[in-house]
């Protein structure tokens, strides 16, 4: 599918506007304190001219054969361009947790890296996480790694999503 860049597309967001739209594939999850799974997902990036983009992802998880199991995590946020291919991005979780991360992006590359987390009381222990989105041959590829449940930064979710 053709990708056009939208005319009122702020400046600052130039180094990510690769991401703009709906993209869904399959992907993997892993954790030591978790059972291995396979997830489908959605992602969704919107933006209205101003200089950030609107964000909402969704996952399910789905069995050997791709058939959907159970939902799993929502999470919708803001990924606020602050200029020189720099990001702010605020995400909430239906999980119950509210992070702030700071990113760069350059040459199809999105990085990210957790500066707060804040939790509800009953929210599992989550302290920090590391993002890499990635344009690869026209689809979106990313990793993200988790510090929770006592452990250290590792692997955590891996996908691989195509344009819709």
């Amino acid at each position: 599918m053709a990708f056009h860049l939208p005319e009122n597309l702020h400046p600052d967001c130039g180094p990510i506007a690769w991401m703009l739209g709906t993209w869904r594939g399959n992907g993997h999850g892993d954790y030591p304190t978790i059972e291995k799974f396979q997830f489908g997902q959605e992602l969704i990036f919107t933006h209205d001219g101003r200089p950030f983009f609107h964000y909402m992802a969704r996952a399910w998880e789905i069995d050997d054969q791709g058939e959907k199991v159970r939902d799993r995590a929502i999470e919708t946020g803001f990924i606020r361009a602050v200029g020189d291919g720099r990001f702010e991005i605020l995400l909430t979780h239906n999980t119950g947790v509210a992070e702030i991360w700071h990113g760069e992006a350059s040459d199809g590359k999105f990085e990210w890296t957790t500066d707060a987390v804040a939790r509800t009381e009953t929210a599992k222990e989550y302290t920090a996480g590391h993002r890499l989105y990635g344009n690869v041959e026209g689809d979106l590829l990313y990793a993200f790694d988790m510090a929770a449940m006592g452990q250290p930064l590792q692997p955590h979710l891996w996908a691989r999503l195509k344009r819709a």
